[in-house]
């Protein structure tokens, strides 16, 4: 059982690398398409996985970010994220991980209730974001936030590291764990 790290590999010069994991293939490559079309000084590399552990023999870049992206429409998307969250070392959790809740915006439709994402997020004291994927508009939004987290995460942006990010992501308004 291999681990993920994030300081396992030394960094590219100018490049950030993300990886979508989710059961989604078609909603992961659309929103990858979207990160590379956004514009920034870097190079943007996307990687895609459906679960962790990823295959010990292929040679990688270090990653700078993991994005699990659950389908609310679909209770196996949320146990392939949860199986693949034992993969994942306790110090990608400082700021390195964010969870992504598609499908929440037909609620009719939804197997897995908000609140169980919500407390998978706290569990792992990363961000959690909502975005419907299949509206075209929204996955361009929530591409741009992702690559502006990405470049923190890689260190491309003065001043702020990846653990201060996660700080100005915890908001006041949002429970603690205990109380969900």
């Amino acid at each position: 059982m291999s681990v993920l790290r994030p300081l396992d590999k030394l960094p590219g010069l100018n490049t950030a690398t993300v990886l979508l994991v989710g059961s989604e293939d078609a909603l992961l490559q659309q929103l990858a398409d979207s990160m590379l079309k956004e514009d920034c000084a870097s190079e943007l590399r996307v990687h895609l996985a459906k679960a962790l552990p990823l295959p010990s023999n292929v040679n990688r870049p270090r990653i700078d970010l993991i994005v699990f992206v659950i389908n609310l429409h679909s209770k196996y998307s949320l146990q392939h994220v949860e199986e693949s969250l034992h993969h994942v070392d306790a110090s990608f959790f400082l700021g390195r991980v964010c969870f992504l809740g598609t499908g929440a915006g037909q609620e009719h439709h939804c197997i897995l209730h908000r609140n169980t994402v919500l407390k998978l997020a706290h569990t792992y004291r990363s961000p959690l974001f909502f975005c419907d994927l299949e509206v075209e508009d929204f996955r361009a939004t929530m591409a741009q936030r992702l690559v502006r987290m990405l470049l923190i995460c890689a260190g491309h942006v003065r001043g702020v590291s990846a653990l201060n990010l996660l700080s100005l992501l915890r908001t006041s308004e949002t429970p603690p764990p205990e109380e969900l």
